[in-house]
């Protein structure tokens, strides 16, 4: 059976090896020999990125796994979140992943679909998208690509900390999407289906627009289960395996 399995916020880090073997075993279990056309991983796979350059085993073991999901002839595609936006062709080519548009529609088995990682649908967070408007632009990047590794992952740090205070006092519906954003995309590229992360609320949505019937999907965190989306030519299923 042809089936394509779409992955995101798994904040893959040295400090949750349990995510790790999750992520390992739903490769082996899903992805590996079986007839798997594509993994997609939308975003947030790793806790931080702070630049190609830093090599840590982690990295170069995930980088290892998915390579050898590729040359099994499963197609892996990625689409930066807001942990690892600095990602390069760098490593993607080690893990054998091509880099997608932060907004991409492909053809899932007939039904043109969006696929994003879904941050920038958070339109009510003021804050983070001023953040982000700078850090999706052509000069921030590569400003910080320049400067010393130390440095970087010094700048990370910060950045976390700060984030994690910023959250902690802020409503869930202001961390959430809204229909207003969400209907935009939509309209946008003049889809009917639309995948996505970020948001860590895993669930499935309908709309009504225009007299179309919409649906969005929105991918779980692996901070206590496993979450994917398996797709096949007759169905689409929101998993979960609890860890």
């Amino acid at each position: 059976m042809r089936q394509t399995y779409f992955i995101a916020d798994l904040h893959l880090s040295e400090s949750r090896p349990d995510i790790t073997a999750a992520f390992y075993q739903f490769l082996d279990s899903h992805i590996v020999n079986k007839d798997v056309d594509a993994l997609y991983i939308l975003g947030d796979f790793f806790e931080v990125w702070v630049g190609d350059d830093y090599v840590t085993q982690l990295s170069t073991d995930v980088a290892a796994r998915l390579k050898r999901v590729s040359n099994n002839g499963t197609s892996v595609f990625f689409i930066h979140g807001n942990r690892d936006f600095i990602m390069r062709d760098g490593y993607a080519k080690k893990a054998g992943m091509t880099i997608l548009d932060e907004q991409t529609v492909i053809d899932l088995y007939g039904t043109p679909t969006v696929i994003l990682h879904g941050d920038e649908m958070c339109t009510q967070d003021i804050e983070y998208q001023k953040f982000r408007k700078k850090g999706r632009g052509w000069w921030w990047p590569r400003l910080m690509l320049a400067l010393p590794l130390w440095y970087r992952r010094s700048v990370a740090k910060k950045a976390r900390e700060k984030s994690k205070q910023n959250q902690a006092g802020k409503s869930l519906d202001i961390l959430d999407v809204t229909e207003e954003a969400v209907l935009n995309v939509f309209a946008k590229h003049q889809v009917n289906n639309m995948i996505h992360g970020h948001t860590h609320r895993p669930d499935v949505h309908h709309y009504k627009a225009h007299g179309e019937a919409l649906t969005r999907t929105v991918l779980g965190d692996w901070y206590t289960q496993g979450s994917y989306l398996v797709v096949t030519p007759e169905s689409q299923k929101l998993m979960s395996t609890p860890f």
